[in-house]
């Protein structure tokens, strides 16, 4: 019997317990492709569950697993069915959308993908991009386009969920916007809005390195609602806002943060026919107060957005024809054999990074 290729892994146990080590090669089902890993990004749920704040999609909630859902790659090995659809061949250069549905369920039918029953998440229920290769349902593998780098690559998957919660907020020519978060999605979200035909878009933050980040991806305004010391300081943002549009307020507010405080005020700055998009996850207990009258009395529109259908051709193209700009975004780069220093820096903000990816 033929030995068994070996590869790099991390290997995630338990909250805390993760272990670089070596495990065989996966070798693609008849329906699935092979892929070499050349960047994996950081992503705030690998975090939480590094950390113990989440439990995995596993039968046990538990490893072991590989985590790692944001990843560019290279073709290594096609199974039979796409081989014979004459889809992918060895050397393609790809991204994988790890949230692969079944296609078959009376959900998915619906168009309504991201809701499938049956689906399984690369990295959360079944083995990730945190190694040196990962097989991926053939549905779920898209090609790139030769200008676009591997490192942007691995962030299509953010900008995905940022395309499918932007359009979500229906903007139309001229609007007022509101981004409440500057983190890596707030900058995606930002630019995907200003693209969308938006007059003026304002980004708020707690965190000033972040307001910078997010000034050259086109936000006119940045705020600061926590730093009394910070030049973008605000102490009252529904005043400043009600100031900036005359008293009309926003016309769409997205929420790229899963704190209560910034989904409540979204409530509070959007005017009348607006659209309010909850975007980011907050806690499992957390409420949500809506102020009911004044929400019914101004005909305005609340939505939630949950992960990317039918918009990854969408992101894609965003990127190769560069209506978004992912490179600033990518500030710390590490080794595999490094993850776990990188998930810490990551929870911790150290050196103020935005998206932190690992290159096996």
């Amino acid at each position: 019997m033929a030995k068994k290729k070996m590869m790099k892994a991390q290997v995630f146990y338990e909250p805390k317990k993760m272990e670089l080590t070596e495990v065989p090669v996966p070798e693609p089902a008849d329906d699935q492709v092979l892929v070499k890993v050349k960047v994996c990004g950081i992503c705030g749920s690998d975090v939480a569950y590094y950390f113990g704040a989440s439990s995995l999609e596993t039968p046990t909630g538990k490893g072991p697993l590989i985590l790692g859902h944001e990843f560019s790659a290279e073709v290594a090995e096609v199974g039979a069915i796409p081989k014979k659809l004459g889809l992918f061949k060895p050397g393609d250069r790809v991204t994988c959308d790890p949230v692969q549905y079944c296609n078959a369920c009376r959900v998915c039918k619906q168009g309504y993908v991201n809701l499938c029953e049956k689906k399984t998440v690369l990295g959360v229920s079944t083995n990730g991009g945190f190694a040196e290769y990962c097989v991926s349902h053939f549905t779920g593998v898209h090609k790139i386009a030769d200008s676009v780098s591997f490192e942007e690559a691995a962030m299509t998957e953010p900008l995905a969920c940022a395309t499918y919660g932007v359009k979500n907020m229906a903007i139309t020519v001229g609007d007022f916007a509101v981004v409440l978060g500057a983190g890596v999605i707030g900058c995606m979200m930002v630019q995907l809005i200003k693209a969308s035909g938006a007059g003026r878009v304002v980004a708020v933050d707690v965190l000033d390195y972040r307001l910078e980040a997010v000034k050259p991806c086109g936000a006119d305004v940045v705020i600061n609602t926590a730093d009394s010391k910070s030049p973008y300081f605000k102490k009252d943002l529904k005043a400043t806002i009600a100031e900036m549009t005359d008293g009309r307020f926003a016309n769409a507010v997205i929420t790229p943060t899963g704190a209560v405080e910034a989904m409540e005020a979204a409530l509070e700055i959007s005017g009348r026919r607006s659209r309010i998009v909850f975007f980011g996850l907050p806690a499992d207990v957390a409420v949500i107060r809506v102020p009911a009258l004044k929400s019914i009395l101004w005909d305005k529109t609340i939505r939630f957005s949950w992960l990317a259908p039918l918009v990854w051709p969408t992101a894609l193209e965003a990127i190769a024809t560069g209506l978004v700009d992912l490179k600033p975004l990518a500030t710390h780069t590490y080794r595999l054999d490094q993850l776990a220093e990188a998930i810490t820096a990551v929870r911790d903000k150290k050196g103020n990074v935005m998206k932190a990816i690992v290159k096996p």
